[in-house]
């Protein structure tokens, strides 16, 4: 916490440099990353491969689809990562693998591959939260020391922050994520799923010229945001929606950019507003955007606008470490085993269900 005397870290240099191999599919990205903990404390990233899972337009992506996708890119995903690293499976010291939260038939075929080659190289295995993975690769791309963090990803949205070895939830939505509303509304619109639903909601909202009425739905802390969902889908049905027109000034028509500009102006002052409640509510100095969400320029420039009003930082990565990656896994998950931490083979079964807040941030003091 600002002002307090920092602690010394648990964590301490490694004597060796430590290796890691991260597998990361808990939702439509499959990825896997080789990371290197040097002997100064440094970190760095040797390979960073990622597949992603693309549907056609209008719809989305159903978990038994994700993993049979899943099963038939890991061995060449995998195998990529090993030979950008350079390295082969015998020099890794462990096999990290995203335990949860996420889908469920996706997490257990990325599982299976990880304890498969656990018993092939007889290797440690190490179950990580994806939800940490995130915020242990954010800090560490971009050297945030104790960030109010918001999280904001396809299934996830929290504002989070750290105390006492544990990453405590401040505030989080109340039904469905950020990136599912956006997600679901590109669907609604008929928007491309390539490269990814938000990122083309996000360049369509460059267009939009009328910002449209939408439920302001903060409560407290958490955020509602499947009414803003019905509301967007309310609009596509008004007599004034013109779904292949380009925005007007002078016509009465709403228009899928003016819809996609709403939406984000909305959900993300929403986001704004109760990130700046844990700021206030800490005294931090540091905000950090992470999921696939942070992504958003637009995110960031709002963000960015609170930050400055308060004399502090925003920190966020681009769509190498934003979006879902297999060194996030990595990087959380060498940390968790360089404090001693290993998974048994007999539990190392994954769960859709796994809250930020459930895990032990043992190498934080």
């Amino acid at each position: 916490m600002p002002g307090r005397i920092r602690k010394e870290s648990p964590l301490k240099s490694p004597e060796r440099p430590y290796l890691a191999l991260g597998l990361e599919g808990s939702a439509n990205k499959l990825g896997a990353g080789i990371i290197k903990h040097l002997e100064d404390g440094s970190t760095s990233v040797l390979s960073n491969v990622r597949h992603t899972y693309i549907t056609p337009p209008g719809e989305g992506f159903q978990p038994r689809d994700t993993a049979l996708h899943h099963r038939e890119w890991a061995l060449k995903v995998i195998n990529d990562s090993l030979s950008k690293a350079g390295v082969s499976m015998h020099d890794v010291d462990c096999i990290c693998y995203t335990k949860g939260p996420g889908m469920g038939a996706p997490l257990q075929s990325v599982a299976l591959v990880a304890r498969t080659l656990s018993l092939l190289y007889n290797k440690p295995l190490v179950g990580v939260n994806h939800c940490v993975g995130h915020i242990e690769m954010g800090r560490d791309i971009t050297g945030a020391q104790n960030p109010v963090v918001l999280y904001v990803s396809g299934g996830n949205t929290q504002v989070i922050a750290y105390s006492r070895q544990c990453y405590r939830i401040f505030g989080e939505t109340l039904d469905i994520a950020v990136g599912n509303c956006l997600d679901r509304f590109a669907r609604v619109i008929n928007l491309s799923n390539d490269p990814s639903p938000g990122y083309n909601i996000e360049q369509e909202a460059k267009k939009g010229k009328r910002l449209m009425p939408l439920p302001y739905t903060t409560k407290g802390m958490d955020v509602s945001l499947s009414g803003i969902l019905s509301s967007m889908e309310a609009y596509t049905m008004d007599k004034r929606f013109r779904p292949e027109a380009g925005p007007s000034e002078t016509e009465d028509i709403i228009t899928p950019a003016d819809l996609c500009f709403s939406l984000q102006e909305t959900v993300f002052a929403m986001l704004v507003e109760i990130t700046e409640r844990a700021v206030a509510h800490i005294g931090s100095k540091e905000v950090l955007i992470v999921g696939g969400v942070g992504c958003n320029e637009r995110l960031q420039e709002m963000m960015g606008v609170m930050a400055h009003e308060r004399d502090a930082k925003v920190f966020a990565t681009d769509e190498r470490f934003c979006i879902d990656n297999g060194i996030m896994i990595a990087q959380a998950g060498l940390l968790s085993y360089r404090m001693g931490f290993e998974t048994p083979l007999a539990k190392s079964s994954c769960t859709q269900r796994f809250r930020t807040d459930q895990v032990h941030v043992s190498w934080r003091a």
